[in-house]
């Protein structure tokens, strides 16, 4: 693993979290994107190297929505960039992890993502990425 890429997390109502982080980070949002795989609207901010990325569910019963109705609004997962997600993928299934994701699938901020399940880590959600090369 290369990096921390970013933190996700969890919110209600994006438009009022990106309201909220422009004044805590004093930076602006520099992207927003619908993520139709995942059924999430997100929105990134970056600080330093390490970006922070707010994740609203399109749907009342979407990913996010059953997390905040479990747990409340959040840090939802970490991100670790990769410079090889199948090989990386590889590794952690040998060495016990449990993968959610049989293969990478597109993701948001163009990259890769594979999710590893939660009871492998200790409860939390960790996001494998790796950026995809365009052409």
């Amino acid at each position: 693993m290369l990096k921390t890429e970013h933190i996700g997390i969890a919110v209600k109502n994006l438009k009022e979290a990106i309201s909220l982080f422009e004044k805590l980070l004093n930076s602006s949002c520099y992207k927003t994107e619908m993520v139709e795989s995942e059924q999430v609207n997100t929105a990134f901010f970056k600080q330093g190297d390490t970006k922070i990325e707010l994740l609203e569910s399109l749907s009342a019963d979407g990913v996010i929505a059953r997390f905040i109705e479990k747990k409340g609004e959040g840090m939802h997962h970490i991100a670790f960039e990769t410079a090889d997600i199948y090989a990386e993928m590889k590794r952690l299934q040998e060495e016990g992890f449990i993968l959610l994701n049989e293969k990478p699938k597109p993701g948001a901020d163009n990259k890769l993502v594979c999710f590893l399940h939660p009871r492998s880590t200790h409860g939390v959600l960790i996001e494998l990425c790796q950026e995809i090369k365009l052409s």
